[in-house]
């Protein structure tokens, strides 16, 4: 569902609705939103799920032009260690969560259409 806060630029509004098709993708696959835009000093988790038992972080890419390399080209080792970076904080403050096993995932996009989702688990781990 498209937002029509014109306070955003068309980046953030695609942003905003790719992050959308992808939670929409995840819920159908049995995953349980937990948090959406968990946000840090240092780092940001785009979605927070639960699959089973498992606690999920979620990064979300949306590269319409894979000329750079496509969406899973921009997930390089800074952004992971952003990413692993906001974990770490959420599992401090949410102490019982960090008794789960927890794993990196990312969904991919490379457009707006629902069908065009490329969902990567345990796409990376901690160093």
């Amino acid at each position: 569902m498209p937002h029509q806060d014109t306070t955003l630029t068309p980046k953030q509004v695609a942003g905003i609705t790719a992050e959308d098709l992808a939670a929409t993708h995840l819920t159908r696959a049995g995953l349980r939103i937990l948090m959406r835009n968990y946000r840090v000093r240092g780092g940001e988790i785009d979605c927070i799920a639960l699959d089973g038992d498992t606690l999920v972080f979620v990064e979300v890419r949306l590269r319409r032009n894979a000329r750079f390399g496509g969406a899973a080209a921009s997930i390089d080792r800074r952004k992971q260690q952003r990413i692993i970076h906001a974990a770490h904080c959420y599992l401090l403050r949410f102490p019982r969560e960090a008794e789960r096993p927890c794993r990196f995932d990312c969904v991919l996009l490379n457009s707006l259409d629902d069908a065009d989702v490329e969902w990567i688990k345990d796409a990376f781990q901690t160093y």
